[in-house]
């Protein structure tokens, strides 16, 4: 990782490119599930199959497209697990998102890398990824149809779907953070933010960055120190 001057503002370097590929990955993987699910779901959604050429398509990618999923997550999860622990701050700011979601971040604890919301968004897409594989491999009839009863298979389709929507309703949420927080998106499509994000959203993770990274010091305009971050 590393804090850098660049002209006028200070950057940090916030997800290196194997995570971002990881998080496209997942995140590539979960719009097709939910799409050739959707299809496979109901008759009046029937027509997002054409996307994938038939039905019979939709039906036979589908699973194999939760396996890359699996995968995929399961590298991110290695990869961000260290800073997703919980923590007393976390639990004081979920006390305070509605702070947060109005925008007075004076009343926020000071946070590391994740913040309260992020990392019960990160706990809860890998129980619900476990979940939705678990319940996945009960209906894969092809390759496990004859593994479990006609009950389990029954089971393991309501069990599948009621996760499902919940995952969706976790994506939208990740989804609209990323848009309502400015600045967030540069993190997953660049790799880095600016200072002052990094100063307002996650105080704790800049001071350690600072701390530990390195300030590179080709890019420092003359006369300018790192003291405060400008956005």
């Amino acid at each position: 990782m590393a804090v850098r001057r660049e002209e006028t503002r200070t950057t940090v370097d916030r997800y290196p490119g194997r995570v971002r590929v990881n998080h496209w990955i997942t995140a590539i993987s979960l719009i097709l599930l939910a799409i050739s699910g959707a299809a496979l779901f109901h008759p009046t959604l029937f027509f997002l199959s054409s996307l994938f050429g038939s039905g019979s398509n939709a039906r036979m990618i589908h699973p194999w497209i939760g396996v890359v999923l699996l995968a995929s997550f399961a590298v991110l999860f290695i990869q961000m697990v260290r800073h997703n622990f919980w923590t007393r701050t976390d639990t004081q700011w979920i006390r305070h998102v509605g702070d947060a979601m109005s925008g007075h971040d004076e009343r926020l604890p000071e946070v590391g890398k994740y913040n309260g919301g992020q990392k019960l968004v990160f706990w809860m897409m890998a129980l619900l990824i476990i979940i939705l594989f678990a319940s996945g491999i009960m209906i894969w009839f092809e390759y496990f149809g004859g593994t479990f009863t006609i009950e389990q298979q029954r089971f393991g389709h309501i069990v599948h779907a009621l996760a499902a929507v919940a995952m969706l309703l976790v994506v939208i949420v990740h989804i609209y953070a990323g848009f309502y927080v400015r600045g967030t998106i540069s993190a997953m499509t660049e790799g880095k933010v600016t200072g002052g994000w990094a100063y307002r959203h996650h105080r704790l993770w800049l001071r350690k960055e600072a701390r530990e990274g390195v300030i590179d010091e080709r890019q420092t305009p003359p006369g300018h120190g790192f003291s405060r971050p400008a956005e």
